[in-house]
């Protein structure tokens, strides 16, 4: 169904919720696969006639039961309208016989949805759950014991096609781990021996796979909704990725805290499910619309659900939220007893203690905060101090850290007034704890006039901006090969400059590869990482896609730029801009209609019981590739 489709893709094929879909939205459209939206498990017995004879042409009739295999969905609001998600048709298509006429992620998902289609019409596996022991001597005369648990396979069943993924806490489970057949008193040789001690270690990150499970499990959602739910959440800045791990933000913390403080009736995990009883109900005519509605909105003080009503909570709360308050994470005491504390404010998240401050940094996880980190920034040179006055206004001149970098300043913003202080980043070359007042005053010159070109009359100016030093006469531009020259380039240098093609373009040499990342599994084309005018971007030659906020340059993976590239093929071509002629025009906002979340539960197969066969256990292992 969705959520597991979802699930074994994320896992098996480094896919995204939302790529997933989208792979499936072709699949289906094309005519490959069923409806890919559903919490169905069950199959029409078109299908089963079609695995079935499949697994006997392929596999042999030992991996055909005697009977088709039927599963049956035990959520009572799962909606059935749509068969399990299969291969389409009255007899399936081989992933051989599909491959030349898909690209590779989508031939890849196909693969997935045929393999586990044939495996949930297979036998069990059979197996046994040993324990091996290894006696050893050591060279001092010692002896030494060392043991192992799992489970060997004597009959591979529907693991013959299909073996289903897990999460990495199910990776020490001895049911999950594979042995070799081996008898009493086998010698073995050893290959390597490494000590290894057991700590205990926090919950691992939810990853998209782990947390659709999560949200199926809690009735939150409904199949169409996962892709756009986690969509959401990562767009709105709550999570942040890191790897495959999904990272929580300070401003979720934030919301999460003015939510269970304020709001908890409507953030409590039971909500949904209760909802979703009440629309059903509506559904089936047994309760009608507007009085429920009428109820959640304006309140109920007689009965049902003992609703509060979303318009006096609003009313009544608001004046009670502390905004300070919300967006305050205590992290503790520093060694002489002040209060530090993380908050999230107007330009980011920061640390403060009494009216020290200091950001914190971009890709620090909010976990990771600790008090002795949280000192140490607030110890680092801050920037903001007064250097001295300017010789000629003799208004101070202040050097300060900003979001994005430190820069000085003339003077200090005039409550009421429309012009701001004159501002100029520092450069490269300069650090806040080291820079001078002669150095922030020739940064204040900037943007500095070199000229008029004699032809036109136009003024050529020298800037520092966000991609680097360069010079500009109008519309036109030109970079400079080191910030220094900003202050020494003349307006001859400059209109030999200009005279130049520019070196992006076109018409000059391109710039090399940063890093090579491997092959595209959708395009099959190399894959290289590249430093463009508006930042780092990965490209296959067709497609560029920029990287994210998460994303950087040391870090970037082969995994991780096929996912940019596979999310900007599917956004489409990047919009037009503006000739010069004129500014381009607006196109009026649009609001998206909001999905309405319901629940699915999970759905849990049936283990076959254990039996014991002497000192060891012949154990099913139950398909659940259903």
């Amino acid at each position: 169904m969705t959520s597991t489709l979802q699930q074994e893709a994320g896992r098996k094929l480094r896919m995204s919720s939302a790529q997933a879909m989208r792979s499936a939205q072709r699949l289906y459209e094309g005519g490959y696969i069923t409806y890919m939206r559903t919490d169905s498990i069950t199959l029409s017995e078109t299908a089963l006639a079609a695995a079935r004879s499949q697994i006997a042409e392929r596999y042999g009739s030992e991996y055909l039961p005697g009977e088709a295999r039927r599963y049956v969905t035990k959520s009572k609001s799962a909606q059935e309208a749509h068969e399990a998600i299969r291969p389409a048709g009255d007899s399936f298509r081989t992933p051989e016989q599909v491959g030349r006429e898909l690209s590779g992620a989508e031939s890849r998902l196909y693969e997935l949805i045929w393999q586990r289609t044939l495996a949930s019409q297979m036998p069990d596996a059979v197996g046994e759950t040993v324990t091996v022991r290894l006696g050893a001597t050591s060279a001092a005369g010692a002896d030494a014991e060392f043991s192992v648990s799992g489970t060997v396979v004597t009959f591979p069943g529907f693991q013959r096609v299909y073996v289903e993924s897990h999460d990495s806490e199910a990776e020490d489970d001895p049911a999950e781990r594979r042995l070799p057949a081996l008898a009493e008193g086998d010698p073995l040789a050893l290959v390597s021996l490494a000590p290894s001690g057991h700590e205990t270690s926090p919950p691992a990150r939810y990853t998209e796979a782990s947390l659709v499970k999560r949200l199926e499990e809690l009735g939150v959602g409904r199949p169409s909704t996962y892709a756009s739910i986690i969509g959401t959440i990562q767009d709105r800045g709550y999570v942040w990725k890191k790897g495959s791990a999904l990272v929580p933000s300070f401003t979720a913390f934030a919301v999460v805290t003015l939510l269970e403080n304020h709001f908890g009736g409507l953030v409590d995990y039971a909500f949904t499910a209760r909802m979703e009883d009440r629309l059903d109900e509506i559904a089936a005519g047994t309760e009608e619309a507007l009085p429920w509605l009428t109820r959640f909105y304006f309140g109920d003080d007689g009965g049902h659900d003992g609703d509060e009503g979303l318009r006096r909570m609003v009313s009544e709360h608001l004046p009670d939220i502390d905004a300070r308050q919300v967006n305050s994470i205590p992290l503790g005491a520093d060694p002489e007893g002040r209060q530090v504390v993380g908050r999230v404010g107007r330009y980011g998240p920061y640390v403060q203690r009494g009216e020290e401050t200091a950001a914190i940094p971009d890709d620090l996880a909010p976990d990771e905060l600790t008090v002795e980190l949280a000192v140490e920034l607030l110890a680092a040179p801050s920037g903001d101090r007064t250097l001295g006055e300017d010789p000629e206004t003799g208004l101070p001149v202040l050097v300060r850290g900003g979001r994005y970098g430190p820069y000085v300043q003339l003077g200090e913003a005039v409550e009421g007034s429309k012009e701001k202080p004159r501002t100029s980043s520092l450069l490269a070359t300069m650090t806040l704890d080291t820079i001078g007042l002669d150095d922030a005053l020739r940064l204040l010159t900037l943007p500095r006039v070199i000229g008029h070109d004699p032809a036109d009359g136009q003024e050529i100016t020298a800037l520092n901006g966000r991609y680097g030093p360069y010079i500009k006469k109008g519309s036109d531009s030109r970079s400079l090969d080191a910030e220094e020259t900003l202050f020494t380039v003349s307006l001859d240098d400059a209109l030999k400059l200009l005279a130049e093609p520019k070196r992006r373009g076109g018409r000059g040499q391109a710039a090399p590869p940063l890093r090579e990342l491997g092959e595209d599994p959708a395009s099959g084309k190399a894959v290289v990482l590249k430093e463009g005018r508006f930042g780092p971007y990965v490209t296959d030659g067709e497609t560029n896609a920029s990287l994210r906020k998460d994303d950087s340059i040391e870090g970037i993976t082969s995994e991780r730029a096929a996912e940019l590239l596979a999310d900007r093929r599917a956004a489409g071509p990047a919009p037009k801009r503006a000739g010069r002629k004129g500014p381009a025009k607006k196109k009026a906002a649009t609001k998206k209609a909001g999905a309405r979340k319901v629940g699915a539960k999970k759905v849990g197969a049936k283990k076959v019981g254990a039996k014991k066969v002497g000192a060891k256990k012949t154990v099913a292992v139950p398909n659940q590739a259903g």
